[in-house]
């Protein structure tokens, strides 16, 4: 599988494993993060607040066996911090960044950690103690590189100009291409893209029509119900298989890094693995992304 290279010579793999929905018990994840490694799959990708600290707890462990392979390469995210009554508050804090990262190594059972993600922000964060934190962390030797995860342009435009991130992770896909208006920026930077939500909730899957009615019953974006569907149905005359469509679409970008696959079983993480896989045309691709709307992030634009 190919491997993207970022800024700090971090090499993660085209697709990765987004390991949210991997569930809490440990022998069922094992075999989901085995089988993604059985197919090349090196880029692991998790949070703090994916089941309060469990899901790194079991990434770390599953991977543990793999500590002495120099292409394993596990991120996480902080920024959520977890209140007493079960839900969380945004804390972009130098103080809480800089604890909550031995935490997530202890779970992760790593002495450092290959990237650390900003969990969110808006632009009323204290913006530049949040990159301070960062920057510390990396100057003492605790992580390797930082990113975030954000879909507001503004933000975004704020690190790539007074930070060091390596990577800007956002929903990106055949339908929701709003990040494609931001690539050549970012990849002037020097920074990848980790492209999350590439079938969209499984639109863009065998799935497409109980997709449709079950979780875009109102639309979304410019889109109504039937304007979705009917562009799905467009889609689909250029190729049948939307999934292998919109991952060759997201594999046409430069900025790209990694496509961030979710899977909650081994059988959904191969057939994912087999459309990442299927070939699909520069001209399917042209005229798959000519029938679907150009979007456009409407907010945060400043």
């Amino acid at each position: 599988m190919q491997k993207n290279i970022l800024k700090s010579g971090i090499e993660i793999s085209e697709l990765g494993l987004g390991c949210m929905s991997l569930g809490t018990e440990y022998h069922h994840a094992e075999e989901i993060i085995e089988c993604a490694i059985e197919n090349d799959i090196t880029y692991f990708d998790t949070a703090d607040i994916y089941d309060r600290g469990v899901n790194e707890d079991i990434v770390g462990k599953s991977l543990k066996k793999y500590q002495n392979r120099d292409d394993i390469v596990i991120g996480t995210k902080v920024g959520n911090r977890p209140l007493n009554d079960g839900s969380t508050t945004w804390d972009p804090s130098k103080k809480y960044i800089k604890e909550s990262v031995k935490s997530s190594l202890k779970r992760l059972g790593l002495e450092q950690l290959d990237l650390y993600q900003l969990h969110g922000g808006t632009i009323d964060d204290p913006l530049d103690e949040t990159i301070s934190a960062f920057d510390e962390l990396k100057k003492e030797g605790v992580i390797k590189a930082y990113g975030i995860s954000s879909i507001r342009p503004n933000v975004i435009e704020y690190y790539l100009k007074h930070s060091q991130i390596e990577t800007i992770m956002s929903q990106f896909n055949l339908i929701d291409n709003r990040p494609e208006r931001l690539l050549n920026h970012i990849h002037s930077h020097g920074v990848k893209v980790l492209a999350r939500g590439p079938v969209f909730k499984g639109l863009l899957t065998s799935n497409s029509v109980n997709v449709l009615d079950q979780k875009f019953s109102d639309g979304i974006f410019d889109y109504n119900y039937h304007e979705l569907g009917e562009t799905i149905a467009s889609v689909k005359e250029v190729e049948s298989n939307l999934s292998a469509l919109s991952f060759e679409y997201l594999k046409s970008h430069d900025a790209l890094g990694s496509i961030i696959v979710g899977a909650s079983s081994v059988s959904q993480l191969k057939d994912n693995i087999a459309n990442f896989n299927k070939t699909v045309s520069l001209d399917q691709i042209k005229s798959a992304r000519h029938r679907v709307k150009d979007l456009e992030y409407t907010q945060h634009l400043e």
